[in-house]
């Protein structure tokens, strides 16, 4: 699951939302907001299956496999707040999402692509791991190779950053400073997070 290869047209329209930002999947589902396949029935899902759909969007959305989404769950689940919205949080504060939303790449699935191959450094060290967790104070910068400070200045060109409170991007030099820790008005995923918090408590 933290690696799916298969057609994203379908996973958008089968959870009914922009979970995968390529141009092919984003006109998928601006043609047909139905679910896939040949004759759909309109049946409402019970609430098992909400809640299980909900889950999905946030495994596909931050790339999460079924272990990992269950170890963001015990460890938010030991803190005060809204379990929900922390668990959000957490993954809003992963590596390969701030690269996304600062605008250095165009979907999330590119951002751990760059990370994987060792693009970029937080606090002048290569990491390597999507999942990373970004706490206030935290750089993120392009390595210095000059070949991929022209690829990802091409790739911010045209890409379309969201605009973060707790994030500040400085698009000359390619570095991303994280001022702060996100808040609920932060999370970018319209999803019912307390059905899945339901969902996982079983």
């Amino acid at each position: 699951m933290a690696r799916y290869t298969g057609p994203k047209a379908r996973i958008n329209r089968r959870l009914g939302t922009l979970i995968y930002e390529t141009a092919g999947a984003a006109r998928a589902l601006d043609r047909r907001n139905t679910p896939p396949g040949m004759h759909v029935r309109g049946r409402r899902p019970s609430n098992y299956g909400m809640a299980l759909m909900e889950k999905q969007k946030i495994k596909h959305y931050y790339g999460l496999g079924e272990r990992q989404l269950r170890r963001y769950f015990d460890a938010v689940g030991r803190k005060q707040g809204n379990t929900a919205e922390l668990l959000l949080l957490m993954c809003e504060r992963r590596l390969d999402n701030v690269v996304r939303r600062v605008g250095f790449t165009k979907t999330r699935p590119q951002a751990r692509q760059g990370i994987t191959h060792g693009h970029f450094r937080v606090n002048g060290v290569k990491v390597t791991k999507p999942s990373y967790l970004l706490r206030p104070g935290d750089i993120v910068e392009v390595r210095g190779r000059e070949n991929l400070k022209n690829l990802y200045r091409g790739v911010i060109s045209n890409a379309s950053p969201d605009a973060l409170d707790w994030v500040t991007f400085d698009s000359e030099n390619l570095k991303a400073t994280v001022l702060g820790l996100p808040g609920a008005s932060d999370i970018s995923l319209p999803v019912d997070a307390n059905a899945v918090v339901e969902f996982l408590s079983r």
